[in-house]
C-alpha cells in the first residue's frame, strides 16, 4: 500500500483525577506511558502531525445523545466531560479542515454507556463518540456515519444509541461473547426494524491474531463500507485485542493495529479499552499515530514480539472465516430480514436487562419503536432500576418524518408524570430536551 501524508490532529487527556480505584486498569498511566513515547519517538517534529488541547463538552452535549437518570450532572464528572470535549475537539478539527483526521487519546472510555444511563457499566459512564457524532450532525449538517469498532469487547453502548438509526453504519470487530464482557456482539443482532442490518457484529474466537482480523477487514468491513459510503468513518480504538492485554485473550500486535488503522483509513480514532500499559500500548499508539499521518510505521514493534507464538490454529482460522462470511451476509441480506421481521406490524418492543457492573445496578427496560418507512421510528423506553428510580423516555429520532415526530410529542405530553421519577423528552432532529 503506497503511503501518503496526511495532517493528523492528536488530543490528550490522561484524566488525572479521575480513577475507579489506584490499582485499577483503567487508570492515567495508561496515557502517561503512551504520551513519553510520542515524546520520545519526536513524533510532535514531524509538521503534519499537530496536537490540540481538549475542550469541555457541555450538559446540552451529553443530553443530546442520553438520558441520564436523574440528570446529567449525577453520572459524569468533570473529566467525563473533557474527555468527551476532547473528541468533539478531535471533530472540529476535522470537519474545519485543519486536519486530515484526528485520534482522541482521551479517558475515561465510553463505549459500553447506553441510550439510558443509570450509572456506570463496563468502566463507561457516557459514550464518547456518540457524543461526538450527535454535535457533529447538529453543527456540521446531516451525515452519514460509520462507526468501526475494535476493542476486544463487544460496543454494545454504542449499538443500543444507534439501533433504530439507519444513518448510522456500527460494526463491531470482537472476542466472541461467550467467552469475554459483556456477552453480546452476535450476528443476530443487526439493528431495530426500521434500520435492520446497519448495525454489523463480527465476534471472533480467543487466540485471534493479525491474520484473522485482517481477514475480517477485506471481506466484510471494507466491502460494506464501500457499499455504505459514509460521510465519516469514526473507529472506536480499542486496543485490548493485544497478545499481552491483562483481561482479554487475543493475539493482535502493534504493527497489526498500525495497518488495520492505514487499512480503514479513518476520519477520526477514539481511544477506547487496552490494559496493558508498558507492554502494549505506547507501541500500538504510536503506530496508529504513524499510519494516521502517513508515516513509515515499519519499526514498531514490541520489545517481546515473537511472531511464532502467535500464529493461528485451523480452528480458529475456520470460525474466522464462517463469521466473517455469516456478518457479511447480515449486510446483503438486510431487507429481507426488514420483510421477515417487521411483517404488517406497526410497531415493536424489545425487553432488556441491564446490569450496571462498575456501579452495581440492574435494570428492567421495555423500548417500543414506531415502524416507519421514512426515518429510524419514535422511540419510547420505560426503564426501572432497582435504585428505585423508574423513568420514562420519549425520544424522537435524527432526520424524522413528521408523523414520527407528532407521535412523539403526542407521547410525551400524555405521559403521567406521577408515575414516574422523570419524563424525558429528546428530540435528536431539533437539539430539544425537556424533563416533566
Amino acid at each position: 500500500m503506497e503511503r501518503k501524508s496526511k495532517k493528523t490532529g492528536l488530543i490528550f487527556f490522561p484524566a488525572f483525577d479521575w480513577a475507579i480505584s489506584p490499582t485499577h486498569p483503567e487508570r492515567e498511566e495508561r496515557l502517561l506511558y503512551t504520551q513519553d513515547q510520542v515524546f520520545e519517538e519526536g513524533l510532535l517534529d514531524f509538521d503534519n502531525i499537530v496536537e490540540y488541547k481538549p475542550g469541555l463538552a457541555a450538559k446540552e452535549d451529553i443530553d443530546r445523545t442520553h438520558i441520564c437518570v436523574p440528570d446529567a450532572a449525577s453520572v459524569t464528572t468533570d473529566s467525563h466531560l473533557i474527555a468527551a470535549g476532547g473528541t468533539i475537539r478531535a471533530a472540529q478539527a476535522v470537519l474545519e479542515g485543519k486536519v486530515d483526521n484526528a485520534f482522541a487519546l482521551v479517558r475515561p472510555p465510553g463505549h459500553h454507556a447506553m441510550k439510558v444511563v443509570h450509572g456506570a457499566r463496563g468502566f463507561c459512564n457516557v459514550n464518547m463518540e456518540a457524543v461526538m457524532i450527535d454535535y457533529i450532525r447538529r453543527h456540521y449538517g446531516p451525515k452519514r456515519i460509520a462507526v468501526i469498532d475494535t476493542d476486544c469487547h463487544h460496543g454494545d453502548g454504542t449499538q443500543d444509541i444507534f439501533w433504530h438509526d439507519p444513518h448510522t453504519l456500527c460494526i463491531s470487530i470482537h472476542q466472541d461473547g461467550r467467552t469475554l464482557y459483556p456477552g453480546t456482539g452476535f450476528h443476530q443482532e443487526m439493528g431495530g426494524p426500521n434500520a435492520l442490518g446497519t448495525t454489523i457484529n463480527i465476534p471472533l474466537p480467543p487466540g485471534t491474531s493479525d491474520e484473522g482480523f485482517f481477514h475480517t477487514l477485506d471481506h466484510a468491513i471494507l466491502p460494506i463500507l464501500e457499499e455504505f459510503k459514509p460521510d465519516l468513518v469514526i473507529n472506536s480504538a480499542g486496543q485490548d485485542n493485544h497478545y499481552t492485554d491483562p483481561i482479554t485473550n487475543m493475539r493482535f500486535t502493534a504493527q497489526g493495529y498500525a495497518r488495520l488503522n492505514e487499512k480503514l483509513a479513518p476520519d477520526i480514532a477514539v481511544l477506547e479499552g487496552g490494559y496493558s500499559i508498558e507492554k502494549a500500548l505506547p507501541y500500538v499508539n504510536v503506530g496508529i499515530i504513524l499510519a494516521m499521518a502517513g508515516i513509515d510505521y515499519s519499526h514498531v514493534r514490541e520489545p517481546d514480539y515473537d511472531a511464532a507464538t502467535l500464529k493461528q490454529t485451523g480452528d480458529i482460522i475456520r470460525f474466522v472465516e464462517k463469521s466473517t462470511e455469516m456478518a457479511y451476509q447480515v449486510w446483503k441480506e438486510r431487507k429481507n430480514f426488514r420483510e421477515r421481521i417487521v411483517g404488517h406490524n406497526r410497531s415493536m418492543t424489545r425487553r432488556k436487562h441491564v446490569y450496571y457492573d462498575t456501579d452495581g445496578i440492574s435494570e428492567e427496560q421495555e423500548e417500543t419503536v414506531r415502524i416507519c418507512d421514512d426515518c429510524g421510528g419514535m422511540v419510547t423506553i420505560d426503564s426501572q432500576a432497582d435504585t428505585g428510580r423508574r423513568i420514562f423516555a420519549v425520544i424522537v429520532p435524527y432526520l424524522a418524518c413528521p408523523r414520527c415526530r407528532q407521535a412523539g410529542e403526542e407521547a410525551y405530553d400524555k405521559a403521567d408524570n406521577r408515575r414516574y421519577a422523570g419524563v424525558y423528552f429528546q428530540d435528536k432532529d431539533r437539539d430539544l430536551f425537556r424533563v416533566k
